[in-house]
């Protein structure tokens, strides 16, 4: 989730949802779960939240469908908020914006280019924290597997290297060089990655 305060994005209230409800992949009521977990908060929390105030409009990615899953989240609660849904091109770039009726919106060139900037952040958003979540359960899996690698090690390698993919890439004697790895380990560690 990305917000646009006065034309300009804020990113402190950019926020990212882990989906807890739905279970399978159904985009509309991943939709619906994120968007009223977004207006609760702001609806107890007031100004004073870390959500903000309410929004005055919704844009979502997508047409007719998303619309209209945004729609009941916002009947459900019982408020009054403008709906867009962000239409793709071929190229999967913003082309129009669309209301509820499937009336495209006519936009200045300056607001075109305004939402496509928002939808970029968006995509931005959403792709680094799909990095992040995918990072972590490598982490997980690949290191936490390896025998003779606790917490403190697994730290200290990822400290030095960054990431699971780099550890793999790493040369044996980059990696004997980090406390407690000697070149044994070092070699176990290098076969059990290249299982991942």
């Amino acid at each position: 989730m990305c917000v646009l305060q006065d034309g300009v994005i804020n990113h402190k209230l950019s926020r990212r949802f882990k989906i807890k409800t739905v279970l399978t992949q159904d985009d509309p009521r991943c939709m619906q779960e994120v968007i009223e977990r977004r207006l609760k908060h702001s609806m107890v929390e007031s100004t004073s939240g870390g959500f903000g105030k309410l929004p005055d409009a919704i844009f979502v990615d997508g047409g007719i469908t998303q619309i209209k899953a945004a729609r009941s989240v916002i009947d459900k609660l019982g408020l009054d908020i403008k709906l867009y849904g962000m239409v793709k091109n071929d190229k999967h770039r913003t082309r129009a914006l669309i209301d509820e009726n499937r009336n495209e919106q006519e936009l200045s060139e300056n607001l075109m280019n305004l939402i496509t900037n928002f939808q970029d952040e968006v995509h931005k958003t959403a792709i680094e924290y799909h990095r992040k979540v995918r990072d972590k359960e490598i982490t997980k899996s690949a290191l936490d597997e390896i025998l003779g690698i606790g917490q403190v090690k697994k730290q200290e390698l990822l400290k030095q290297f960054g990431s699971v993919e780099k550890i793999k890439e790493a040369r044996l004697e980059e990696l004997v060089k980090i406390k407690g790895i000697n070149e044994n380990l070092a070699r176990k560690i290098k076969e059990e990655l290249k299982k991942h």
